[in-house]
């Protein structure tokens, strides 16, 4: 049976209500020892393949963003990072499977251990840069773009 509208619904055969919620994720703004530029990964497939992101990901079932946010950079990269201060959640899209999902980035600010070697993570990232944080690209996602301002107007003084 077809639902009777888009969500937000209810099914008129069970009533079940359907929604469509944002997908968590965490994002990292990584930081340079002298915090003047930041870390950014080449995407290497899509969506947005080609384009400058910050590492980061979907968050899994009932992990927090915070612990998803070291996870993700384990995974990225291959180092354990230093979270810091959350500069906060912006609702954003993400297209997958001809489906475009919105999602909830929840970007933190974060450094690397000293002597940290960076293995980047083939599938997701063709390659790495730092960039100023005061001039970042244009980034693949928006909400990377509203992150990297705000990091810029209250962490960066």
């Amino acid at each position: 049976m077809a639902l009777p509208a888009a969500p937000p619904t209810v099914c008129a055969a069970c009533g079940y209500h359907v929604y469509v919620n944002a997908r968590p994720t965490s994002g990292l703004i990584i930081l340079s020892e002298d915090g003047t530029r930041f870390l950014a990964l080449l995407r290497a497939r899509e969506p947005k393949a080609g384009l400058w992101e910050l590492p980061g990901g979907f968050c899994d079932g009932w992990e927090h963003p915070s612990e998803s946010a070291v996870r993700e950079a384990r995974e990225e990269l291959g180092v354990d990072v230093t979270l810091g201060a959350l500069v906060g959640m912006y609702v954003g899209s993400y297209d997958y499977q001809d489906e475009t999902l919105p999602v909830l980035d929840c970007i933190y600010l974060a450094t690397l251990p000293p002597d940290a070697v960076i293995t980047l993570d083939p599938a997701e990232a063709a390659e790495l840069t730092w960039f100023p944080i005061t001039s970042p690209p244009a980034m693949a996602f928006g909400t990377m773009d509203r992150a990297l301002e705000d990091a810029q107007k209250y962490f960066m003084r």
